[in-house]
């Protein structure tokens, strides 16, 4: 059985979600947000938020840490991180951990790209754009998702990402 949706997760303040279904149309692509501006408030209600979109059936990646990152947000990224995880864990939802360079790899040939280089390369392969990073890293997520459990044309940089995701 394909499953109902595949899903992507960019966690952020603003937390980047997509779900595809198995034709790769967009049922959702959106900015997940919390209520707020002060935690554990404003993760808790964006956890909740984004649990309420996701099901036990749906095949998610999740985009993994920034180990790299500095500055006064990291603590939040690396919070919700794990918040997100703990409550997909909690309610028996599998998900994929996706390293940044291997979701940059999967989209543009190199696992170094910077945010602003991935634009173009996202729109050619699949015709996506959208204004956030977030969303368009989501979109990117869902699209491994997919392609982990559908066969898909893929490039051999695409196809590397893959066999080391399973």
């Amino acid at each position: 059985m394909i499953p109902i949706k595949f899903v992507g997760i960019d966690p952020s303040t603003k937390t980047g979600f997509v779900a595809l279904d198995k034709d790769s149309h967009i049922l959702m692509a959106e900015e997940v947000t919390g209520q707020g501006n002060k935690d554990p408030k404003r993760m808790v209600t964006l956890v909740d938020n984004l649990m309420q979109r996701i099901t036990k059936d749906d095949i998610i990646c999740i985009e993994g840490f920034s180990y790299g990152s500095r500055g006064s947000g990291v603590d939040f990224q690396f919070g919700l991180g794990h918040a997100i995880r703990n409550a997909m864990f909690t309610a028996g939802i599998d998900f994929t951990v996706v390293a940044p360079s291997q979701l940059k790899k999967f989209a543009t040939g190199k696992g170094n790209t910077a945010k602003d280089n991935m634009i173009l390369p996202i729109y050619k392969r699949w015709e996506f754009e959208n204004e956030s990073d977030n969303v368009r890293d989501a979109y990117v997520l869902a699209q491994i998702a997919r392609s982990l459990t559908i066969d898909t044309k893929l490039t051999k940089y695409q196809s590397e990402v893959l066999e080391v995701l399973k």
